[in-house]
């Protein structure tokens, strides 16, 4: 089944991308005072009659053209009044994301796909450890430009150390995700560095990673290159151990965190996704708005092999998701755990938890044949869409919440690239 999207979306969708808010808002709610209605007239004459519902039986989804990376939001390429969804959509679930913009519109605070609602970033702490850099970078190739912050740990002389690389999610900054995150702190004790790539508002109004779209999600192309352009500098610069990199992002961060892992299985040994969505979950904005609902379904894993023409390898992931999140549904996590898993035979033991004073959780640990835990998935229970057991100096974070940030390093620490894969 098909879904039409309504015209007055389309028009919503301009105006929003126009910064018209007042007047985006206004066209869905006469979408909605409609009862979602279907321009049915230009509809047949196109493509037949629809059947109850909204929904048609019909071809394949008409692929829209997207603008060059450097030019777009998140809106850009909606050209055709007639798109076509191939998800299922369940009708009451978009009426009410539908009714959550307009709420977050009319309190400034429009939320989009991946995507966190507005709020101001919180600047990080002054103070940093004697010895320890917090750097303002930049990057740019053929795909653009993007500014990165990077944390070299007080402890750090030189030696081989490991690198994290740190994706935000819409709304936010490195500085803001770096204090939400606490992720410096368990830099300086583990003595790591740590890189937080930023998106730029050109790129996305709502500085959302663009993982919906289709030109994002490719290796060496988009802003997957701007990203491990950002990560191999680092590594140029600093005596980064090629086996110790590693990726994470929080909500469209985590998206991209995904992509990353599945299209660098050769620079990145281990992912970690918090409340994201897996590789290919999307294809353009109207996608990832059902994907978000859970109505989207991960790509098959990129068939890449070593140097030596060996299987594709099982990219570890660590995977956060809270089971009341509203914005990102958790349906997503199992299908980023699915992704990291394809084609392995991988057996799964469970594990209950609280944090003290806290939230409960369960935890599930998928091994292979060798007994060693490769995909690691975190379930919080009653945790919405915040990073778990983050700080409030940072926005969207769950201090009640199991330490992800902990549980993420000391993952990945474990998880080093295997001898051969890494090549620059």
């Amino acid at each position: 089944m098909n879904f039409f999207l309504p015209t007055e979306l389309l028009d919503a969708t301009r105006l929003t991308k126009a910064g018209q808010l007042t007047e985006a808002t206004a066209a869905l709610q006469r979408m909605l005072g409609a009862g979602l209605p279907v321009n049915s007239a230009a509809l047949q004459a196109r493509h037949g009659p629809p059947t109850i519902d909204g929904m048609v039986d019909g071809p394949e989804m008409v692929q829209p053209k997207l603008a060059p990376p450097g030019n777009r939001t998140f809106s850009d390429g909606i050209e055709d009044p007639a798109f076509r969804i191939k998800n299922k959509l369940n009708k009451p679930g978009l009426v009410n994301s539908l009714r959550g913009f307009i709420d977050q519109a009319a309190h400034g605070g429009f939320q989009l796909p991946g995507g966190l609602g507005h709020r101001a970033p919180t600047p990080i702490p002054a103070g940093l450890p004697i010895g320890a850099e917090f750097l303002a970078c930049t990057f740019s190739n053929q795909a653009g430009s993007r500014p990165y912050k990077l944390y070299v740990p007080s402890g750090y002389h030189g030696q081989s150390v490991s690198l994290i690389v740190m994706l935000h999610g819409c709304t936010q900054s490195p500085d803001d995700f770096a204090a939400g995150t606490r992720m410096n702190a368990a830099a300086e004790e583990h003595t790591c560095l740590v890189a937080y790539p930023g998106q730029t508002s050109s790129a996305n109004m709502q500085k959302c990673w663009n993982w919906f779209s289709a030109a994002d999600q490719q290796r060496d192309a988009g802003e997957p290159s701007l990203i491990a352009g950002i990560t191999r500098e680092v590594m140029r610069d600093y005596a980064i151990d090629p086996r110790c990199v590693y990726i994470a992002g929080l909500s469209a961060g985590g998206a991209a965190a995904a992509i990353m892992g599945d299209a660098y299985p050769d620079l990145y040994a281990a992912i970690g996704v918090h409340s994201g969505l897996a590789r290919g979950a999307a294809r353009d904005m109207p996608s990832a708005f059902a994907a978000m609902q859970g109505n989207g379904a991960p790509a098959p894993r990129h068939a890449r092999t070593g140097p030596a023409g060996s299987r594709p390898r099982v990219v570890p992931a660590i995977v956060f998701h809270g089971d009341k999140d509203t914005t990102v549904n958790p349906r997503n996590a199992d299908f980023v755990v699915a992704q990291s898993g394809q084609g392995a035979s991988l057996r799964r033991r469970v594990e209950k938890g609280q944090v003290a004073g806290g939230l409960a959780y369960s935890r599930m640990l998928h091994a292979d044949a060798s007994g060693e835990t490769v995909v690691e998935q975190w379930v919080i229970h009653g945790a919405g869409h915040a990073w778990s057991g983050g700080s409030p100096a940072g926005s969207y974070t769950l201090p009640r919440g199991p330490d992800a940030t902990g549980e993420m390093v000391r993952f990945f620490l474990e998880h080093p690239l295997p001898p051969g894969m890494h090549h620059k």
